[in-house]
């Protein structure tokens, strides 16, 4: 389809954000608050923090999909940009049946107060829950469509995104992320942009395909820049950049979904536009599709658990004299939706962590309460953890000494607590600081500890609650990863308990992705 500039005047393109990744295993709600309290911007607020000298997500990204869209667009020229809303929560539970109705609410306001719009740009996460709704993403486009029109709608959405025949009938064109970790977000907010202004100018006939794969694992370690992901991720690069004999291709993308999410049809999948040749983009997302397939059998590995993780990290001598350890607590991850209060390797590093300084972060509202009155110095003896999952996770004693306090609107309230884990026999005695969050942990960067006198270089040992992006952040520091499981709702077998629409992988036997395909796709040839 064409869409025609209706008028003689610069193109009015509405541009914002509603964004969360959800576990649909996590026993929490996300509410509005929690989407407030992280990132929240709206209207010539929204515009400002989008500028080339600002910081659009302030503690995380200078540059995001809207600073790269509006950037590209002010640069292409003859545009009047409208901002609506941009809301961004951390992974988290479900959204509330009330937030996810308040949320859409919002924009759709913004969106009627603008009118006329002749394009929208939304950035999205793809892989939202919501109560009651199992493809609230696809609801939300439903009722953003009802309001703009048959106008062109442009989307971002993160590579682990799960699309549905409703997300693809909303008419929208998506932009994956092709990076793991994510770091190209503003570059494929300015694809978007310059799809979008040249489809209003009649420069381009977007023609859109695409796959669904029943295979919710695969690709390991499923980073961009390693084998095996490396070979399709440069592909779906080279296709946009170069097309195909002379025919331009707008979007190429591969998804890896969220395995995580209650979404029934869930599973890889490829999404591709082309200007006006739907054989090429039914081939190309084919093509893709098929190439994904065929790693299906690259799993994760068995991660140790703490205590082998520790002795690893022990006998690791010349990398943490030189920098520091990571270990990742795979099994509760908060940037994957988990609660972040696992004790698991708490535990351990007070059972073994003599002779070795360790930082570890613990979400724990009801140990937060009891530290709030408590001065600086004192002494404490206090559970901690197990207080938000207490199902899968079980809370532990510590007793250490409060050396710092601060509150930021995400996390709310966190304390540094500083305790010594007793030598035996020749070993000296080890620490562990220990920062204990009231909200939303997010430990990611340095930053977290930096924040609570912490020093990266001082440590042996840092605990992060996160899969890939830590990576960036601690890259001047890090010598050594090691993934650790324990029991937890990131486990990548945790999702084989949430209901799929049929056989999927690797829980079940398959060899062929395309019955399933064509079911999801409403197919019938």
């Amino acid at each position: 389809m064409l869409f025609q500039k209706p008028l003689k005047r610069p193109f009015r393109i509405a541009f914002g954000r509603i964004a969360q990744e959800t576990n649909a295993l996590s026993p929490l709600r996300t509410e509005i608050d929690d989407f407030r309290s992280s990132h929240w911007l709206e209207g010539e607020a929204l515009l400002r923090a989008c500028g080339p000298l600002q910081k659009e997500v302030p503690g995380f990204l200078r540059r995001a999909e809207l600073s790269g869209f509006v950037q590209k667009a002010r640069a292409m020229g003859e545009v009047e940009l409208l901002p609506t809303l941009s809301a961004w929560a951390l992974p988290g539970g479900p959204l509330s049946r009330s937030c996810f109705e308040e949320i859409t609410h919002l924009l759709l306001k913004h969106l009627e107060r603008l009118q006329p719009i002749d394009g929208l740009f939304l950035s999205l996460h793809g892989a939202m829950g919501a109560e009651g709704d199992p493809d609230p993403e696809s609801t939300l486009l439903k009722k953003v469509r009802e309001v703009v029109g048959e106008i062109p709608i442009v989307c971002t959405i993160d590579l682990h995104a799960n699309l549905t025949q409703a997300r693809i009938e909303s008419g929208a064109i998506f932009f994956a992320y092709h990076t793991n970790p994510h770091r190209d977000h503003a570059k494929r907010g300015a694809r978007a942009a310059s799809v979008l202004i040249r489809t209003l100018r009649r420069e381009v006939n977007p023609q859109v395909a695409w796959r669904s794969l029943p295979m919710i694992l695969g690709g390991s370690p499923t980073l961009d820049f390693l084998p095996p992901m490396r070979a399709i991720y440069r592909l779906c690069r080279k296709l946009e950049e170069k097309g195909v004999e002379r025919k331009e291709v707008l979007s190429a993308n591969l998804l890896m979904c969220h395995p995580w999410l209650n979404t029934p049809s869930i599973g890889w999948s490829t999404f591709v536009a082309t200007n006006g040749d739907q054989g090429l983009a039914e081939k190309l997302a084919e093509e893709l599709a098929e190439a994904a397939w065929c790693l299906r059998h690259h799993l994760p590995p068995t991660f140790p658990s703490p205590e082998e993780a520790i002795e690893q990290a022990r006998s690791a001598t010349w990398a943490r004299k030189t920098g520091v350890i990571i270990l990742v607590d795979a099994s509760d991850v908060t940037t994957a939706g988990a609660t972040g209060d696992s004790t698991a390797i708490l535990s351990a590093l007070l059972a073994r962590g003599q002779g070795l300084r360790s930082y570890v972060a613990i979400r724990d509202p009801r140990a937060a309460h009891l530290l709030l009155h408590q001065p600086i110095g004192a002494t404490v003896d206090i559970e901690v953890g197990g207080s938000l999952d207490p199902l899968r996770h079980s809370p532990v004693r510590i007793h250490g000494t409060i050396c710092a306090r601060r509150f930021d609107p995400g996390p709310r309230h966190r304390f540094h607590l500083r305790v010594i884990v007793p030598s035996r026999c020749s070993k000296k005695d080890g620490i562990v600081d220990l920062v204990i969050t009231e909200g939303l942990l997010f430990n990611a960067t340095p930053s977290f500890w930096k924040e609570m006198g912490l020093s990266i270089f001082n440590a042996d040992i840092v605990v992060v609650k996160n899969f890939f992006p830590f990576i960036i952040f601690y890259a001047p520091y890090i010598r050594k990863v090691i993934y650790v499981r324990s029991q937890g709702i990131t486990n990548p077998d945790a999702a084989f308990t949430i209901p799929f629409d049929g056989p999927i992988h690797p829980r079940d036997a398959l060899s062929d992705w395309r019955p399933s395909d064509r079911k999801r796709r409403r197919r019938t040839e």
